[in-house]
C-alpha cells in the first residue's frame, strides 16, 4: 500500500486492495472513502466488494466517485462532508491518489490558505501548483 498522508487525519492512496482493510485499520484507519468509480475497476475491487470488507474489519465506508469532469461545487462539498468533515482518520483513495487530493484541495479552498494547501499536498507526493488560482477562493 502506497498510503501518503495530507493532514494528521486525512490520507490519500491508489487503488488499496479489498485484503488490505485489516492492515489499515492497525494503522489507524477508520473511514475509507472510495472515490473511484466502479467502471474503472474489475469487480472484486469496486465499492461493494471494498465496503464489505472495509466493514468486515470495522472501518467505517462511504463512496464519492470521481471524474475530473464530475468535480462540481456539490460533489467536492459532499466529498469533504464524508471525509474531512468527520471525526474519522480517513484513507481516501481513487487510482494514483491524485483525484482524492484534488478533491480534498478544492474542498479546503477558502478554508485554508492556499500555500498550506499546496505544501500539504506537496508532503504527500503531489504537486498542486497549477491549481493555486482555484485555491485562493472558496470552490464549494
Amino acid at each position: 500500500m502506497d498510503i501518503r498522508q495530507i493532514t494528521p487525519r486525512y490520507f490519500v492512496a491508489p487503488q488499496i486492495e479489498p485484503g488490505d482493510m485489516e492492515s489499515l485499520r492497525a494503522q489507524g484507519i477508520t473511514r475509507i472513502l472510495c472515490n473511484r468509480p466502479d467502471a474503472e475497476v474489475p469487480p472484486s475491487h469496486q465499492a461493494a466488494a471494498m465496503r464489505e470488507a472495509a466493514e468486515a474489519a470495522g472501518i467505517a465506508f462511504a463512496e464519492q466517485p470521481l471524474t475530473h469532469q464530475t468535480m462540481t461545487p456539490d460533489v467536492i462539498a459532499n466529498n469533504r462532508a464524508l471525509g474531512v468533515e468527520t471525526d474519522d482518520t480517513v484513507l481516501a483513495y481513487c487510482a494514483s491518489g491524485t483525484r482524492s487530493t484534488i478533491a480534498w484541495a478544492l474542498g479546503q479552498a477558502g478554508e485554508m490558505d492556499s500555500d498550506a494547501i499546496i505544501e500539504a499536498a506537496r508532503q504527500g507526493g503531489y504537486d498542486l501548483e497549477n491549481m493555486r488560482p482555484m485555491l485562493g477562493q472558496s470552490y464549494s
